[in-house]
Formats: C-alpha cells, sequence, structure tokens
C-alpha cells in the first residue's frame, strides 16, 4: 500500500495549541505529515518566514518525539495543489473552528477538486478547547502584554513576547 502523505497548509503566524491540536490528530490518520508553511507574504505576517519555520520545526521536534519521525516542515509559495503534487501527497488537511470557515473552506475545496481530484480535503474540527484561538487574536492579545500562555506553545509564547518587548 502506497504511503499516504498528507499536506496541512497555513500561515503560522504564529503557531498555535490550536495548529498543534490539529497536527497531532493528523497524524492518526496519514504516513506521514507536510506542515507546509506559506510564504504568504500578502498578509505582512508578524514574523519572517524563516521564524515561522523555526517555530513550527520546535514543536515538530516535540511531535515527533512521541510519534517517531511524521512530521515535517517545509516552504511553500506555489498553488497548494501543485506543492502537494510535487510532494506525492494524497490529502490536505485542514481544521475548522466556525461556520465562517466552513464557507471559506467550502468553496476552496471545489476550486482544489477541479484542479486535482485525486488530492482528498480532509477536515478536522477543531478541539473544544481550542475552537476560539486564532492566530490574529493571539498577535492582538501579547500586542496588548495581555497572557497568552493558553493559546500557544510555551516557546511561542516566549517569541511573541519578544516581538512585542
Amino acid at each position: 500500500m502506497a504511503e499516504r502523505i498528507g499536506v496541512y497548509p497555513g500561515t503560522f503566524d504564529p503557531i498555535t495549541n490550536g495548529h498543534v491540536d490539529i497536527i497531532r490528530r493528523a497524524l492518526r490518520i496519514c504516513d506521514r505529515l507536510i506542515v507546509a508553511v506559506a510564504e504568504n507574504i500578502g498578509k505582512s505576517p508578524l514574523f519572517t518566514l524563516e521564524e515561522r519555520l523555526a517555530l513550527v520545526n520546535h514543536e515538530l521536534d516535540i511531535v515527533n518525539g512521541a510519534n517517531g519521525t511524521k512530521a515535517e516542515a517545509k516552504v511553500f509559495g506555489s498553488l497548494l495543489m501543485h506543492f502537494a503534487e510535487e510532494n506525492g501527497a494524497v490529502m490536505i488537511i485542514r481544521g475548522l473552528r466556525a461556520v465562517s470557515d466552513f464557507d471559506y473552506e467550502f468553496q476552496m475545496a471545489g476550486m482544489n477538486a477541479r484542479l486535482n481530484p485525486d488530492v482528498e480535503m480532509v477536515y478536522l474540527m477543531a478541539s473544544e478547547q481550542q475552537q476560539f484561538i486564532a492566530s490574529r487574536l493571539v498577535k492582538e492579545i501579547a500586542s496588548l502584554g495581555g497572557e497568552i500562555q493558553s493559546f500557544v506553545p510555551p516557546n511561542t509564547a516566549k517569541a511573541l513576547r519578544a516581538k512585542f518587548s
């Protein structure tokens, strides 16, 4: 049987506990997971691409310690379906938090299916404890000096505090 490779794309600016939860759960359904860190300069990220990649890799080291080396991070700046094809992926993993996520993802699923019907879109509902976490809200809280420890991993909290100090 062929290896089931999944791609979990995102800006990860910054990586949150919700992202880590989706990564852990995605590893249950695929043999290998590529966390695809989008260049996405159009969104004017707080963290540079290199910083985001380092934060993701730090969390993947922890996750992989518990699961073997099944997850890796890669940068992408191309069309997601092209990236998936280049990496032999058979599924794209996406997390859903709210109805607004569904509306956007529904449109994207249709477009992606037209681009490559062989790559399945797989949606994981956010865990109850993570449903409200959004990177943009975490950045806003951090910028105003609020407590962010329950929203992001410790290494990410430290990086956010450094950005706003």
